[in-house]
């Protein structure tokens, strides 16, 4: 059964026209525009709000605005591609006065000089209700062409970059780092088939590589990485569980053909780890491979928007 949120975006993909311009539009981590024939421009956009994407019982002001650019650097790496510009538009709360307002922004412009990304423009109002933060990033592919989520093929290997789980638990949430220099080292090194970032789990993201690419997957439960939160959170979830549906992960989550496969094993050499976790299949379904080697059925379990309570 599809989700809300997926099934809002494919009705407004019905809608709208292709254009020339437009080469890769709605359905992926960016969309792709070509204003010239020799030039490919990624737009990633993001809206995050209070009390539900942060709450400032945990996080501070800082947070809250590195963590709005931060999940856009993240859409941007996970199409093969660098970040160059940030457009950035709040609805401050008129109760919190101007201290909190550079707060928020000192977290984000922080993390924009971290990666070379300059803040060139965006609007700002405010209204007698909580944070509202939205960031567009724009950017350019590594390669000639950016990675998407369409394109992995059966018998492709499936990697993951670091540990999955346990994000909100930890408050990793707030504080993870773009996978950007990972990714231009992936699109460097091999040609990658598809790949998207880990955000609403990683069950539920591999089903959109899956119904993109019109392909089946087998996921290993044994070579799943699991963060050490994932493994001692004590919630009644076992910790493969939270590996699988938490979210809030932000790894790159793709698929490459066994040569290349191969090849990262032998030749990655960056801090963050890089993991086999499966293969692509030609069966149009999810399945976890036990560790008994018993097989069973993967729904895209993980995080909803829940936009019957949001509208």
């Amino acid at each position: 059964m599809q989700r809300p949120e997926f099934e809002l975006i494919d009705w407004i993909r019905g809608q709208v026209r292709d254009r020339g311009t437009v080469s890769l539009g709605i359905g992926d981590d960016a969309a792709c525009l070509k204003p010239n024939p020799d030039r490919e421009l990624l737009v990633a956009t993001d809206m995050l709000m209070e009390g539900v994407h942060f709450e400032f019982s945990s996080a501070t002001p800082q947070q809250a605005g590195r963590k709005a650019l931060a999940v856009n650097l993240s859409d941007i790496a996970a199409m093969g591609g660098r970040a160059t510009a940030a457009f950035v538009s709040v609805a401050l709360p008129s109760d919190r006065g101007m201290q909190f307002a550079r707060d928020v922004h000192t977290g984000l412009i922080e993390l924009a000089n971290d990666h070379d990304v300059i803040l060139a423009g965006g609007d700002t109002n405010s209204w007698n209700g909580p944070l509202v933060i939205n960031v567009a990033v724009l950017g350019e592919p590594w390669m000639p062409r950016p990675v998407s989520r369409k394109g992995a093929q059966p018998g492709d290997w499936l990697f993951v970059t670091g540990a999955l789980g346990g994000s909100l638990v930890s408050g990793r949430h707030l504080n993870f780092p773009p996978r950007l220099a990972e990714a231009q080292r992936l699109v460097n090194l091999v040609e990658v088939h598809a790949m998207l970032d880990v955000s609403d789990g990683l069950a539920a993201d591999l089903h959109h590589i899956l119904k993109a690419s019109r392909v089946g997957a087998i996921l290993f439960e044994p070579d799943i990485p699991l963060t050490q939160s994932a493994k001692t959170v004590n919630d009644g979830r076992s910790p493969l569980m939270h590996g699988l549906s938490d979210g809030e992960d932000f790894e790159l989550l793709f698929a490459v053909a066994p040569e290349a496969g191969r090849q990262l094993l032998s030749s990655w050499n960056m801090v963050t780890s890089l993991t086999r976790i499966g293969e692509i299949s030609t069966e149009l379904d999810c399945r976890l491979r036990r560790a008994d080697g018993k097989m069973e059925l993967l729904p895209p379990i993980g995080w909803t928007h829940r936009l019957g309570e949001a509208l």
